[in-house]
């Protein structure tokens, strides 16, 4: 077991790897908690959830939505959950995007905690913060920050994703180790084998080297000022893709980072060989993607971009693996990369 610490100035949160979830029962009060999960982790795992009231919601991004957060908070009052209480989430980004973010607004805020069951949940989302609800095809319009106590990332529960949501995860253990941790994409590399038949070993090693590098980001700039920005590696042509074509997150940012990587060489800030390493890795995941979204709606897709300020966007790069870099740079640019892509592929 490891735990990794992020600290901010109003929070700490552990984030535990290596540890059965069942533990959590520990970390929890003894009275005044409220579970939150949705119907296909309550289907593998409810058996053994702590002896907590259950309020369960459907899978899937159709449910970050206001009026699922009003009926789950209406739901809070009726077992009377006050002040005093505490919001445990057991599922993946979904669940815990929406149990961080009813935590944040119930009462003004009460405590949370997460059991991460998903891949791209455990390396990403549920660490750091970030809580959000869309609207419509919109992510994360409305959003805050509140850190959970604790994060509970237990390998073993990976062995029940869907292949889909696994490969999906996958992707932002690579975005990871091409922003910040080339050990990643070493280990990734060597162990490709063990990695698709979901060793438990390797992947807390992956999921622990992830956390640590997004706590080290996170602990430094915890409201995305500055330096939290690279985390968004890939996302700007992942979100387009996402909101056009309706895929699954992971294979968005892919798609994303690879273009995103190709961009960097065009401008000169990354060689041939680096580039051409990013890619091949994607191809090996089977994470390569190729989705025509229309030359005329790129640049309407692009402007619901969070990152975007008027005609300007905070665009991640990368100076090879291991570093990124934000630039500001006009939408225009995006968008005329964009075609020029298109055109020589």
């Amino acid at each position: 077991m490891e735990k990794i610490i992020i600290s901010t100035p109003d929070s700490i949160s552990a984030i535990i790897t290596g540890a059965k979830w069942e533990a959590v029962v520990k970390l929890l009060p003894e009275k005044g908690a409220a579970i939150i999960t949705d119907n296909n982790v309550f289907d593998l795992y409810g058996a053994d959830f702590p002896d907590f009231p259950v309020l369960k919601i459907k899978p899937g991004e159709q449910s970050k939505q206001l009026d699922v957060i009003g009926n789950l908070s209406k739901k809070l009052l009726d077992i009377g959950i006050d002040r005093t209480g505490f919001i445990l989430a057991i599922g993946g980004g979904v669940v815990c995007d929406i149990a961080g973010f009813l935590a944040s607004v119930y009462m003004r805020g009460i405590r949370c905690g997460f059991v991460s069951t998903s891949l791209l949940s455990q390396v990403d989302a549920s660490t750091g913060g970030k809580n959000g609800v869309n609207i419509g095809d919109i992510k994360n319009v409305i959003g805050n920050f509140k850190q959970p106590e604790f994060v509970v990332c237990d390998a073993t529960m990976l062995s029940t994703l869907p292949e889909e949501e696994y490969s999906s995860g996958l992707a932002e253990l690579i975005k990871t180790g091409i922003i910040g941790d080339r050990t990643i994409i070493n280990v990734l590399e060597k162990n490709h084998t063990g990695i698709i038949n979901r060793d438990k070993n390797i992947l807390s090693d992956l999921v622990a080297k992830a956390v640590k590098f997004k706590a080290k980001i996170v602990s430094k700039d915890e409201k995305e000022s500055g330096l939290r920005r690279i985390l968004n590696f890939g996302h700007t042509f992942g979100h387009a893709v996402e909101l056009h074509a309706g895929v699954k997150h992971g294979f968005a940012v892919a798609w994303g980072m690879e273009l995103a990587t190709t961009f960097s060489y065009k401008r000169g800030l990354i060689k041939k060989a680096e580039c051409n390493k990013i890619i091949d890795l994607l191809k090996k995941y089977n994470l390569s993607g190729n989705y025509n979204i229309p030359e005329k709606e790129i640049g309407e897709l692009i402007l619901h971009d969070k990152k975007r300020s008027g005609r300007d966007i905070n665009f991640v790069f990368v100076k090879g693996i291991g570093k990124a870099v934000v630039k500001k740079i006009i939408v225009q640019e995006v968008i005329d990369f964009y075609r020029f892509y298109k055109s020589v592929k």
